[in-house]
């Protein structure tokens, strides 16, 4: 008994500790794009935002998939509903890239869906990711939202082309320039190369990287490719947590000493910004019909990439003890002594 009241009286700290940081500033409105599926580092982003939507840092407003693969989206369901928002908004979009886990003989987004509850069958049934856009930015504050972006741009171009309709009088152009603050794109190779989330839709990258109106922090392939997290995750004490599923089950297949943090570090910065953990250089990157980029520098560009600041090991660490986040009373509780 005595041990249960400790621990009870350490998790209600813990929330106390949590009201007094979303006071301190006002949580950061968000909308994640992801195409859950071909990689796993994904579901971390996605644990990682929640993370820090129950430390009070960011206001989940959506999440949505660039990836028309059928488990997307119920994936993207089952780690909201575990972390209790089962009713945040998804969506899907409806052409374009379609990839799922072919990487793994047993595969985690099967194991993600299979094993925990949802309500999305199919990535099908979820409505049009550029709806749900338009209707959430058109209520949002002038320059107020964070897009973080994680996978192809698909949804983002296909967004720019949108037409006015019943949620905005607005095309898609003019209510990102009025809405959007700025958008955080997990995409490209510093100084050039071809990474996948540009190269897999070339023509929406292409699109987004000429034409959008905002600001563009760019996590470059090279920042997250050398942060390694997931070792101590599924060592853990914690207990069927969706992203100790999945990285259980896809590092014992190929990463044993963690996967790399592509996607948790654009989470990271669209949340927290760069200053505490990167330096930035300011330019402009430009997409081939290839989907292979350059880079060009700028000091008035409107685009920047990430350049190392904080070591590695330190950002390992604030990203894992994230990733280690859990829905339970008294497992929050055991972990909220590690963070």
């Amino acid at each position: 008994m005595k041990v249960l009241i400790c621990l009870f009286t350490a998790f209600f700290m813990s929330v106390s500790m949590m009201g007094q940081l979303a006071s301190k500033g006002k949580p950061v409105p968000l909308i994640f794009d992801t195409d859950m599926g071909p990689d796993y580092d994904d579901v971390g982003a996605l644990t990682l935002l929640h993370a820090l939507a129950d430390k009070g840092e960011v206001r989940l407003l959506a999440t949505v998939s660039s990836n028309m693969d059928s488990l997307a989206a119920p994936c993207i369901d089952v780690i909201n509903t575990y972390f209790g928002r089962a009713n945040l908004p998804i969506g899907a979009t409806k052409t374009g890239v379609n990839l799922g886990d072919h990487w793994h003989k047993e595969m985690w987004t099967k194991a993600l869906s299979e094993n925990f509850p949802h309500q999305l069958r199919n990535t099908a049934d979820a409505p049009d990711a550029v709806t749900v856009y338009r209707q959430i930015l058109a209520k949002e504050k002038n320059h107020s939202v964070v897009i973080v972006t994680v996978g192809f741009l698909t949804n983002l171009a296909a967004l720019l082309d949108s037409p006015p309709d019943k949620y905005s009088k607005l095309n898609g152009k003019e209510l990102v320039r009025k809405k959007v603050k700025h958008l955080v794109s997990m995409a490209g190779c510093i100084p050039s190369g071809r990474e996948f989330n540009v190269f897999s839709d070339a023509k929406a990258s292409q699109k987004v990287f000429s034409e959008w109106n905002t600001p563009i922090i760019i996590s470059n392939f090279e920042i997250g490719a050398n942060i390694f997290t997931g070792k101590r995750l599924i060592n853990s004490d914690i207990e069927n947590t969706p992203a100790k599923t999945v990285f259980s089950i896809a590092m014992k297949q190929e990463d044993f000493d963690g996967r790399s943090s592509w996607d948790q570090t654009a989470v990271l910065i669209g949340v927290r910004g760069t200053k505490s953990y990167f330096g930035t250089v300011k330019g402009k990157m430009i997409v081939a019909d290839d989907g292979s980029n350059t880079w060009q520098d700028d000091k008035k560009g409107s685009h920047e990439y990430l350049t190392w600041k904080m070591p590695k090991e330190e950002l390992t660490k604030i990203i894992e003890d994230l990733m280690m986040h859990v829905n339970n009373p008294i497992q929050k509780a055991l972990m909220n002594r590690m963070y």
